[in-house]
Formats: C-alpha cells, sequence, structure tokens
C-alpha cells in the first residue's frame, strides 16, 4: 500500500510539474461557436532548461546566422546539416525565414489617407515597417507583399515572389462559363478540379512564369511560390472520368492514363484507392513538370518554393503526393490551419515522404479583443493579442523542435478594413493583422513574437542538445 501511494504521490507530482510547463490558452473555432477549449500551449518563458534572457548572437544583414559560414551562392539555398535542414543565405550563413505574408497596404480610401497621414509616401511606408518588423527580430517577407516598394528601399528585407498560373487561367476559363460553374468547390474550381491538362493551360504557365526574369539577379530574393492552395482532392481521377464531357482534352488525357494502367475495358467503377493515389501523382507532377520547366527557364538562381499545399484530408496525408514535390520543389510551402500545436510526426512526414525541408506559408489566431467581429478565416479565436502571441510561440517552439522546418510566415501584415466591402470575405471582418487597418499595432502581440524571434537560433542549440 506505501508503495502504491508513493507511486501515484510521483505520477501526481510529475503530471504537475508538466502542466506548469504549458500555459492554458482557451480558443474557439470562431465567434459564432459558443464553447471555449483550454488547450496546452508552450511558451518561452516555461520552457525547461532554457536561458531566456539571452538574446541570439549577430546577424548578417540578410537575418541569417554568423556563427558559421558555408558556401556563399550569392543567392538563397537550402541544405542539411547534421540531422537539421537550414536555408543559406547569400552569404552563407545559416537562415530561419521569420517572415509576414501579405506586407502591403490597404486600398480603402480611409486606409489611403492613414498611410499618407503617418508615412506619407509607400516608400517611406516600407522603409519604416521593414525596419519595425527587423526591431522585432522578423528577417523576411511572404506571399502577396508589396514587392516592388520592398526593391526600391535602400535597406529591403529578404522577400518572395508568388507567380498563379493557374490561378490566371481558372479566371478566364471561369469568364467562359458566364463567371459560374454549375458545380465548383470552395475554391471555385469547376468540379474542384486543376485544369492541369488543358493545352491552353500551357499558354498561360510560359506568359506567368516569364515575369519571373525580372528577378533573376536579385540577392534579396528567397524564392518562388505558384499558385496557392490548388484543390488536390482525393478522388480526383472518379471526377475526371466521371464529370467531364468524353470531348475535352483532360477527360480524354485522363481516360489514356486509367487505360494505360488498367486496360481498355476499365471502367469508373473499377477505381480502387491505388489508382487514385497513383493518379493524384500523376496530376500533380504533370503541373510541377510544366511550372518548374518554364521557371527554370527565366531563373536558375533561386529556389522554388512549392505551390502552398492546404488540405489535412487531402494532400498533407498523401505520400505519393510528396514524393513527386520533393523531385521538384526545393521547399515544401504548406498553409498549416486546424492544429493548435503541429503534429510532429505529421509535420516530420512532410520531409521523410519528399526528402525536402518545409516551409509555413500561412498560420494565424484571431484576438477578440480587436473590435472586429472573426466570424471568418481558418484561424483559432482567442480571448486577447496577447493570447495570440502565446499560441505564435507554442506553433514556432514546434516547429524549430521539428528540424525539418526552414520557417513560417505569420498570415498577415495588416488587418483589412472592414468596411471596405471590395475585400475578400473572409479578410474583411477577421483579425489576422499584426496592425490594425490604419497601422496602429497590436502591442501585445508583437511583444511574444518579439521574444521567440529574438532567440530562434539559441532554441535551435537547445533543441539539438
Amino acid at each position: 500500500m506505501r508503495l502504491l501511494f508513493i507511486t501515484l504521490l510521483a505520477l501526481a507530482v510529475s503530471f504537475t510539474a508538466r502542466a506548469q510547463e504549458y500555459r492554458q490558452v482557451e480558443t474557439r473555432k470562431n465567434a459564432t461557436v459558443k464553447e471555449w477549449t483550454a488547450y496546452p500551449t508552450r511558451t518561452l518563458d516555461r520552457l525547461k532548461g532554457f536561458k531566456a534572457r539571452k538574446t541570439d548572437p549577430a546577424t548578417d544583414q540578410y537575418g541569417g546566422w554568423k556563427s558559421t559560414t558555408y558556401e556563399a551562392t550569392g543567392f538563397f539555398r537550402t541544405q542539411k546539416i547534421g540531422d537539421r535542414w537550414w536555408m543559406i543565405d547569400p552569404e552563407g550563413h545559416p537562415y530561419i525565414f521569420k517572415g509576414v505574408a501579405v506586407f502591403s497596404v490597404g486600398h480603402s480610401n480611409r486606409q489611403k489617407r492613414a498611410l499618407e497621414e503617418k508615412y506619407g509616401s509607400m516608400e517611406s511606408w516600407a522603409d519604416a515597417e521593414m525596419d519595425h518588423l527587423r526591431s522585432l527580430g522578423f528577417n523576411g517577407l511572404g506571399a502577396w507583399s508589396a514587392v516592388e516598394a520592398v526593391r526600391k528601399s535602400e535597406r529591403p528585407m529578404p522577400y518572395t515572389v508568388i507567380v498563379s498560373p493557374m490561378g490566371r487561367y481558372h479566371g478566364v476559363h471561369l469568364r467562359r462559363y458566364g463567371g459560374k460553374y454549375l458545380q465548383h468547390g470552395w475554391q471555385n474550381y469547376r468540379f474542384d478540379l486543376a485544369m492541369v491538362f488543358d493545352p491552353d493551360f500551357d499558354r498561360f504557365v510560359e506568359s506567368e512564369l516569364a515575369k519571373v526574369a525580372a528577378y533573376k539577379d536579385d540577392p534579396w530574393l528567397v524564392g518562388y511560390f505558384t499558385d496557392n492552395e490548388i484543390p488536390w482532392v482525393n478522388d480526383a481521377l472518379d471526377r475526371h472520368l466521371t464529370l467531364l464531357a468524353h470531348d475535352e482534352p483532360a477527360y480524354l488525357a485522363v481516360r489514356g492514363w486509367y487505360e494505360e494502367r488498367k486496360g481498355k475495358d476499365a471502367r469508373p467503377e473499377d477505381i480502387t484507392q491505388e489508382d487514385r493515389d497513383a493518379f493524384n501523382a500523376f496530376y500533380l507532377d504533370t503541373y510541377l513538370s510544366k511550372v518548374t520547366a518554364a521557371l527554370r527557364k527565366y531563373d536558375t538562381n533561386h529556389l522554388y518554393l512549392g505551390c502552398r499545399f492546404n488540405q489535412w484530408k487531402e494532400e498533407l496525408h498523401n505520400p505519393a503526393m510528396f514524393r513527386v514535390a520533393g523531385r521538384y520543389m526545393d521547399v515544401i510551402s504548406v498553409n498549416h490551419y486546424q492544429r493548435w500545436t503541429p503534429d510532429m510526426e505529421e509535420i516530420t512526414n512532410f520531409e521523410k515522404w519528399s526528402g525536402k525541408p518545409f516551409l509555413v506559408t500561412e498560420y494565424y489566431t484571431k484576438g477578440e479583443d480587436s473590435d472586429l467581429p472573426n466570424t471568418t478565416g481558418a484561424g483559432w479565436n482567442v480571448h486577447t493579442q496577447e493570447d495570440r502571441g502565446w499560441f505564435y510561440q507554442n506553433f514556432c517552439l514546434q516547429l524549430l523542435e521539428s528540424k525539418c522546418c526552414v520557417g513560417w510566415h505569420w498570415f498577415k501584415y495588416m488587418d483589412n478594413d472592414p468596411e471596405d466591402l471590395t475585400t475578400d470575405y473572409s479578410n474583411r471582418d477577421s483579425n489576422k493583422g499584426m496592425v490594425k487597418w490604419n497601422f496602429e499595432p497590436y502591442p501585445a502581440l508583437l511583444d511574444r513574437m518579439k521574444q521567440l524571434n529574438e532567440r530562434t537560433y539559441r532554441l535551435i542549440d537547445y533543441f539539438d542538445e
């Protein structure tokens, strides 16, 4: 009995000690959900054995860690050193991409007035706010940022460019159908299918990717994304064979693939899960072979950062698609939603299946103290801006511990103006930004971001030891 009591007491002490290592942060999916759920949240100040007072040692102009120098090519590249993946910056220093997506200003009349009153010009805004981001420990800019203003600056930050051949082709294709498909998915693709087999798509690939020639010699460019959240649905084979007209190029291409695999008499009813997985690999390969061929025609210097996977029930759990992605992408890009803490097995599978590192290109939480409704958007709702900061620390700590993540991009720099009805509905009413629509910052969020950002390289030493 005494032994049982001691054992139970030890377990209770262990549980209590472990609970003290984590904060409990309440969250809910959006403002329409009544119930709040508390999630264990790992934060810097409770990281056992980590001396949080000390910040990182000196970094170079790009934000790379000057502790060690590897081969300097004059451009960003990737390298696995020991069992950890890194980006290597143009000076040859290890670099973790701590970025902010959509570093740009709004377009409403109120936002234009706020820009002029506070900064005077777009160029002055870019200089001031890039300095502000650097003071918070950020060292780069994600997709949809104000690239031209960044490039004009005498003190730019590393940046990315997104080109959208499928998005542009999709827009033209949609207009042929009067602006609306009879059947479409949430991204408004016809039958939720990417049109990678259409001959017309090839011309859009060429015209869109030709644009990258303007950036090919810029050392501040990290790399390119192509498109965003293309619907790689699990049953794409079934949909091609049962929903498309039999004279459509996509049907003919897919039917040819299916007959070569299973014979002339194969029917849609004969499709197996193995067929679906094999087809999705071929489907993605068709897209990637086209975009990377065009990309390398115009620029051989910069990284290809992928097409921004995002669906857990589709591509993010599909090893065959990651194997294909690894043949073409230098870095796998993932818009990471639905997980409060990244699942270690899930995210390390990205590298295991592809042989490449990954970059989180979107994630965020929304604070209900922001005076915005927060009824839309994929990110979690939390009570306060400080809670948003605790989420940031928890999320990034897990990414750093994985050893296969080379960075993250918070979505996004600025809240949309809620009175601007021309903006995307999922952004319009939601607190995704680091600053309000009028450039006023959220200090509690930014303080917590800064705490982690300024210790990123020391945290890597901590996890690796």
